[in-house]
């Protein structure tokens, strides 16, 4: 049957048949869900047809759901002498969706598998008026039925098997520098997408001024940035982006207004601030405002939240511990949802007040923010530290390298600027009685290990006498 006589996909536009050959691709089980009532010919352009071809053909003879790569391969290898343009058409296509996110997935899908079950439908009810006229109702009744059936819903989780592929597949993070290259080379190039990293430190310490210089790094980088203030005013924060991306000092960007003007509208990314009273947003709200920026037009490249704990909790509970945990939880699918990193940072309890390296043991209230982020770093200044506008950097946490390490920074608030001068070797503040276990333990180890020493030399000895 042709592409004429037969509806087709042509008034969805060629944009909405793009993101679903994406998806198909993509998408094992959407694939299996939708391969049973879609037809290629659906499809009114040709070589979008031709892929959907391919892709089918492929888990039929292979029984596997097959790789971008094995995809391009085929076209490359198996289509030699085809029509030029038509392949050149397949392969600019698979080149452009290459690592890239359909932003509507579910709304592409939903609305093909509906238009493909309908046409099923017509289908079998077309058939089922030259089965009434031989009274065959069982038959009727079973064809309506099996046209139902198709395009239901197969997804029962993750194939081993028909998802084998899958597990092989090279996995970019897409990762946006944290601006520090020896940070960078612990966690794999910076805080990839859909991940959660959260920066801890005392109370007037700078943890606004982190956020910043991860922000500016990020906007320097050609990425879109939206801030989130839950404490200082929206033109405060734009200030230190300001000076941080200028390196003209706070106090003096009033005089210097034309020259930062002219530095920062040459920074390839887009900064966004949007201000919030404490305690009156919740992640909720700020889903609702990226949601609206994303409509306008605007890619959403980093969120920042300055900070979580000033979040309200979107549920309510007995203990503060619980509310801060849920937050974290909803910060973490907040950077899921919009597949891109997500910055906050937290205060540490009074313990990590005065703390030259302060360790997870520090966070306030919830210590479950660890178990949701992906990367956890401390700040620590002491009040020499600060008179020399020094400070120590911890890596509490890393799902990527190495964690437990500790790096002297460099901060100058005027400036804004945060700069790491290189990893400090770490000595864990113990306390007196915790010394004094410790070096009981390793007593009792050097003892034990001169016993075990002692005992084969007395056994060789002994051993040597007997055969003497």
């Amino acid at each position: 049957m042709t592409t004429e006589n037969k509806t087709t996909f042509k008034n969805f536009g060629i944009t909405f048949q793009q993101k679903l050959v994406q998806i198909i691709l993509e998408d094992r089980s959407f694939a299996d869900r939708i391969e049973e009532v879609l037809d290629e010919t659906y499809f009114d352009v040709q070589y979008l047809r031709l892929i959907v071809e391919e892709i089918f053909k492929y888990k039929e003879k292979y029984k596997l759901h097959p790789t971008h790569d094995a995809i391009t391969t085929i076209f490359r290898t198996s289509f030699q002498d085809e029509n030029e343009v038509l392949i050149k058409q397949v392969h600019t296509f698979l080149v452009r969706i290459y690592k890239s996110h359909v932003e509507d997935a579910d709304f592409v899908k939903e609305t093909a598998l509906d238009f493909a079950k309908r046409q099923k439908l017509k289908e079998a009810m077309i058939k089922s008026i030259s089965l009434l006229q031989k009274s065959s109702f069982d038959e009727i009744s079973h064809v309506i039925n099996e046209a139902l059936k198709l395009g239901t819903d197969t997804n029962f989780g993750y194939d081993w098997i028909n998802d084998f592929e899958k597990r092989f597949e090279i996995k970019t993070r897409n990762a946006i520098s944290t601006g520090w290259s020896d940070i960078d080379d612990i966690c794999d190039g910076g805080l990839g997408q859909g991940e959660l990293g959260i920066g801890i430190a005392p109370s007037g310490t700078g943890k606004s001024m982190l956020l910043v210089h991860l922000g500016a790094k990020a906007l320097q980088a050609g990425k879109n940035v939206v801030h989130y203030t839950l404490e200082l005013a929206d033109t405060v924060i734009g200030s230190r982006y300001d000076s941080c991306i200028s390196g003209i000092p706070i106090n003096d960007l009033r005089e210097r207004k034309d020259d930062v003007y002219q530095i920062i509208k040459n920074v390839p990314g887009n900064l966004i601030i949007k201000e919030y009273p404490t305690k009156k947003a919740t992640t909720k709200t700020i889903k609702n405002h990226l949601e609206r920026i994303i409509k306008k037009g605007n890619n959403v490249d980093m969120i920042i939240v300055d900070y979580a704990d000033l979040l309200a909790p979107m549920s309510r509970y007995n203990e503060k511990r619980r509310e801060l945990e849920s937050i974290y939880e909803e910060l973490r699918g907040l950077a899921q949802n919009f597949v891109c990193p997500l910055w906050s940072v937290s205060q540490t309890n009074r313990q990590g007040l005065n703390q030259e390296i302060i360790t997870m043991n520090s966070i306030s209230e919830a210590f479950a923010k660890c178990f949701v982020a992906d990367f956890i770093f401390s700040l620590s200044r002491t009040m020499a530290d600060k008179a020399k506008n020094k400070g120590r950097f911890f890596i509490a946490k890393n799902r990527f390298g190495p964690d437990g390490l500790v790096y002297s920074v460099s901060m100058d608030p005027a400036n804004v600027s945060i700069d790491v001068l290189g990893q400090e070797e770490f000595r864990e503040s113990l306390s007196q009685s915790q010394r004094k276990d410790m070096l009981r333990e390793k007593y009792k180890e050097y003892v034990g290990s001169k016993l075990k020493s002692d005992n084969t030399v007395k056994y060789k000895l002994n051993k040597e006498e007997e055969e003497e």
